[in-house]
């Protein structure tokens, strides 16, 4: 048989203190998976700056000085200094700006188009001369590809325009009309195959080349581009 051996109070005597409650105690377990969550919080900071990092400095190496149109530019006017001004830009690789380091070269220049302020200034857009010129038309030829040679052709190319024979393929003792040109633009037309050339010719030949053109009996000939 056991015995109790708890204390009780005495009789008339001051009562046990009491007993307080364990704090409760932090194990290491629980520091060690706070640890890796905290770890990997600084980890996607880290790589989140540096994205953000690397973004700016891309942003910035893509940029260019270019040319843009600070007020609007009929066609035909001559570009002043005060008509164009260099900004930097992000530009798209399909567009062909003029560098921002050419500014002298292109005042002085003449606007081939009307252009408007606040757009991007291209080689297309500038000429030094416009055309025709004085004393000169333009005149637009829709040729085959028989009609003309296959070696491309480019503005400034001085080419012939030939009559041709008729429907039935006769030729006569006579020498076949010609009449000089400069080429200005070459454009393709899909839906017909034919490439539509304009040319330069001087105010008297222009009439008579229209008229020939528009028969269709007529072929281009391309002289030699060495001078």
């Amino acid at each position: 048989m056991s015995l109790d051996t708890t204390p009780y109070p005495q009789a008339g005597g001051p009562p046990p203190p009491p007993i307080a409650p364990s704090a409760p105690k932090v194990t290491a377990r629980a520091k060690q998976r706070r640890r890796p969550l905290l770890f990997a919080l600084c980890a996607v900071l880290v790589a989140a700056g540096a994205l953000g990092a690397a973004f700016a400095y891309t942003s910035l190496n893509d940029t260019q000085e270019v040319l843009v149109v600070s007020r609007d530019i009929t066609r035909g006017d001559v570009i002043e200094a005060g008509d164009i001004s260099v900004v930097r830009v992000s530009v798209d690789p399909a567009l062909t700006p003029i560098s921002g380091d050419q500014r002298s070269s292109i005042e002085g220049s003449r606007a081939a188009v009307d252009l408007w302020a606040g757009t991007l200034l291209s080689e297309q857009q500038v000429a030094e001369t416009l055309v025709p010129g004085e004393g000169e038309s333009l005149v637009g030829i829709s040729l085959t590809p028989a009609q003309m040679p296959s070696e491309p052709l480019y503005s400034g190319d001085s080419v012939r325009i030939v009559t041709t024979p008729g429907n039935q393929g006769e030729i006569g003792d006579e020498e076949p009309v010609t009449i000089d040109a400069t080429v200005v633009g070459v454009s393709r037309v899909a839906e017909t195959g034919e490439t539509v050339v304009n040319v330069s010719v001087p105010v008297g030949d222009s009439a008579d080349l229209a008229a020939r053109a528009a028969t269709g009996r007529v072929a281009l000939v391309l002289d030699a581009r060495e001078r």
